[in-house]
């Protein structure tokens, strides 16, 4: 699994990169530097996120809108019930459809296209390989955290992120395939757009006085209130507009864009886009409200309407903003805050991140490591703790994610029973040892039974269009009426591929019988595995 996840994660690398260098290249056609959308003639600002818009609708129709369901919330869905694997035409969707949102404006984060590239890839190349559905899903882990670490350069925050929001567990045999992954997407990054990290130049300090310390605390509970309201609005947005056609969310969103954009071009981008004016805009902070204010609508319509993008990216320079504007009070008290501007950029970020997400230790992970400094842990814990308990118990706020999730219908939910399941793969668990007869006759199967009462019997009869399987054992019923000392359970067959878990659903009902495992074709069994030995995994104890 090491092997196999330092593999998908430099595919997966490579994807992520392709798509930065993408749409990157096509931005600076017509920009001065990427994301310097100010540079832009205001009426063409008013242009390009319409003309983006239209290219994400026709490409859209192009490959099928029932193939349009994009983004993290996506991924979980499909990790958590299918094993990471991803339908092709998604991926084709998010691969263009983000570059076309990324390069025309759209106020949309880059790592929700990483996520779901970095997923398809890593799972296709398990599926091409066929192997267990439970190492694919591990793959899907490793080729996420590959994506995030290509994407941002912060492989230590993307190992947390796959952990705590995507697989949502921590086990070994999990956590270092995935680790390896985001190493090997970080390194590959690295020899393309160099050792850089985005925030490196926001220094932590002035920050550690004890009253400052103090500030934290109520600064972190309103970002918590403010991850809140973001939720909630983004969510309004999402439904309100359902019964709108596709192709008419993205034309609204990309002539909401233009119109923003048009007055305020600094709003326009990628999250991390905000970040680089409060050095020259600090002293303005009218001009950082309204951009501010204008960065928030442009996400939740972007997001809300359906362009493909992540909402990460935006928060994070909404955090900044928000950030810097909650510096304001301190100035009743200290006059001089200008050396604070970096600090509370960073806390900012950290503490609206954590409750949209509701992922402590991920927002923590990624502030460190995009600022490239450890300075930032201690204050952002004071500003982390309050905001997430503020939003997840005051005011009971879920992960954007999630809320996405259980509006859209689709499950993210599995048993404890089918979680612990998925993990064990029939190859592991199935009987060799088994007898296959041929439509036999029953003093045939008596006589073998006879001489090996504990391996399992499996009765093939051919039918003129079909060829069915039976599991034959003693009658242990004690029925007087019985005509026969052998009971027959009809047989269903799983693929190499599958998992605990689809053995279970097939025999909980009647708790007997077996099914037999097949490789490439269901006449080439390959074992057998019994309901005893399910019930065998489900009642192992575990460490």
């Amino acid at each position: 699994m090491c092997l196999l996840g330092i593999i998908a994660g430099i595919c997966s690398a490579f994807v992520i990169i392709l798509f930065r260098l993408g749409y990157e290249s096509i931005q600076l056609q017509y920009l001065d530097d990427v994301e310097k959308y100010a540079s832009l003639a205001p009426e063409a600002r008013l242009i390009l996120p319409i003309i983006g818009a239209l290219c994400i609708a026709a490409f859209a129709f192009i490959t099928g809108f029932r193939h349009y369901r994009l983004g993290i919330p996506f991924i979980i869905h499909r990790v958590k019930l299918f094993y990471g694997t991803v339908p092709f035409r998604t991926a084709l969707n998010q691969f263009f459809g983000g570059m076309f949102a990324l390069a025309s404006g759209f106020s949309v984060g880059r790592e929700g296209p990483s996520v779901h590239l970095g997923a398809a890839t890593s799972s296709f190349f398990g599926t091409l390989l066929k192997l267990p559905y439970n190492a694919v899903r591990i793959l899907a882990g490793c080729g996420i955290s590959a994506g995030i670490a290509a994407s941002f350069n912060t492989p230590f925050a993307a190992v947390i992120f796959v952990m705590e929001v995507v697989l949502r567990e921590y086990r070994i045999h999990i956590f270092i395939p995935v680790m390896l992954a985001a190493a090997c997407g970080s390194v590959i990054t690295r020899s393309v757009f160099g050792n850089t990290h985005e925030l490196a130049f926001l220094n932590v300090v002035g920050i550690h006085q004890g009253w400052i310390l103090a500030y934290l605390i109520p600064f972190g509970m309103v970002l918590g209130v403010a991850a809140t309201f973001f939720n909630k609005q983004l969510m309004h947005i999402i439904k309100a507009f359902r019964p709108v056609s596709m192709a008419r969310r993205l034309i609204l969103a990309g002539i909401i864009t233009g119109l923003i954009g048009f007055v305020i071009p600094e709003a326009m981008g990628t999250g991390l886009s905000p970040v680089h004016l409060i050095n020259d805009m600090s002293h303005d902070m009218q001009l950082l409200l309204m951009i501010l204010i204008a960065k928030v609508i442009l996400t939740l319509f972007a997001i809300g309407l359906g362009i493909p993008g992540g909402v990460i990216g935006p928060i994070l320079g909404i955090g900044v903003l928000a950030g810097v504007l909650l510096l304001l009070p301190l100035k009743l008290f200290m006059p001089e805050t200008e050396h604070l501007t970096s600090s509370f950029a960073l806390l900012g970020m950290a503490g609206l991140l954590t409750s949209v997400l509701n992922a402590p230790l991920a927002a923590l992970s990624f502030i460190m490591e995009l600022s490239h400094t450890t300075g930032v842990i201690l204050p952002a814990m004071l500003v982390i703790v309050p905001s997430f308990v503020t939003a997840s118990q005051f005011l009971k706020n879920r992960s954007i994610f999630i809320k996405q999730l259980d509006f859209q219908k689709l499950p993210y939910k599995t048993t404890f029973i089918n979680e612990s399941l998925q993990k064990i793969g029939v190859m592991a668990a199935i009987d060799k040892e088994f007898k296959l007869f041929h439509d036999a006759q029953e003093s045939t199967i008596l006589e073998f039974l006879d001489t090996a009462p504990t391996h399992p019997v499996v009765q093939q009869s051919f039918y003129e269009i079909d060829v069915t399987y039976q599991l034959v054992q003693y009658d242990m019923s004690l029925d007087p009426h019985s005509q026969t000392p052998l009971t027959y359970y009809p047989m269903q067959g799983v693929p190499a591929q599958a998992t605990m878990a689809e053995v279970y659903d097939i025999l909980q009902r009647n708790r007997q019988g077996a099914v037999y495992v097949y490789r490439n074709t269901a006449e080439n069994i390959v074992g057998v595995i019994t309901w005893d030995c399910v019930r065998h995994y489900i009642n192992q104890q575990h460490y």
